[in-house]
């Protein structure tokens, strides 16, 4: 896409579907502690940890431990390395590179111009030296071919960073920018790739907000049937009433 001139400082968050913003109190795929892995790319799962971006943001990276924890539990560490140290410098740059990502595969979304100080972040940190993947020698996996290793050459934070802005350009300059969607719950603003065969996914979990969408549906089911039931038939104790 082309390039536009819209600044990084901008807000990463966006307005969100109509009638999201009085849902702010409202249960989705976000509620609740921890990070959320749904999104099929480990660049939108990163996007992730701005929660609720329509109503009321969460900030699932508070501090510089919560990232390092994000790192290892999205499973961007070397085999036994120990957590990496990741101070105040390196969170800014890791929500920078974020909102950057966000803006930019929204901007896919819809169809925009890619800002252009966005690509540059996002390129900045994707030139880094980031995870290398190596077979290890004479390590057999269950399946009987040799294991994955990560190796890096630089600190493992700025390793595992640089892996998440290597991904995000890859999405963004792929075909699967095109299946990116976000969850349909208003309340909700995870996105992920539709992996689907025939496309129609539409919750980021079916066990958080497709499972709230069916409930409400019962739920919205169940009173429409008790408003369209006879003025009358209001069951054995309007008659001992009579």
């Amino acid at each position: 896409m082309a390039a536009t001139d819209a600044e990084a400082g901008t807000a990463g968050t966006t307005a969100g579907p109509a009638g999201a913003a009085g849902s702010a109190g409202a249960a989705s795929g976000e509620s609740g502690p921890g990070f959320r892995f749904v999104g099929g790319r480990v660049c939108l799962d990163f996007v992730a940890t701005l929660g609720k971006r329509h109503t009321d943001p969460v900030e699932r990276l508070p501090e510089p431990a919560a990232l390092a924890r994000w790192f290892g539990e999205a499973g961007l560490l070397p085999p036994g390395a120990a957590v990496p140290q990741v101070g105040a410098a390196g969170l800014t740059q890791a929500r920078v590179l974020r909102e950057a990502l966000n803006r930019l595969v929204r901007a896919a979304m819809d169809g925009r111009p890619y800002g252009r100080t966005d690509i540059a972040v996002v390129n900045r940190v994707a030139v880094l030296p980031d995870l290398a993947p190596q077979l290890a020698d004479g390590d057999r996996t269950g399946a009987g071919g040799p294991e994955v290793r990560w190796q890096h050459r630089g600190p493992v934070a700025g390793a595992a960073l640089a892996t998440v802005a290597r991904d995000g350009v890859l999405l963004l300059g792929g075909p699967e920018a095109a299946r990116v969607k976000e969850c349909g719950n208003p309340a909700c603003s995870l996105l992920f790739v539709d992996d689907s065969q025939a496309r129609r996914r539409r919750w980021c979990s079916m066990d958080r907000c497709g499972n709230l969408a069916k409930v409400a549906g019962y739920r919205a089911r169940a009173r429409r049937k008790d408003a369209a039931a006879p003025a009358g038939d209001a069951g054995p104790e309007a008659d001992l009433a009579r």
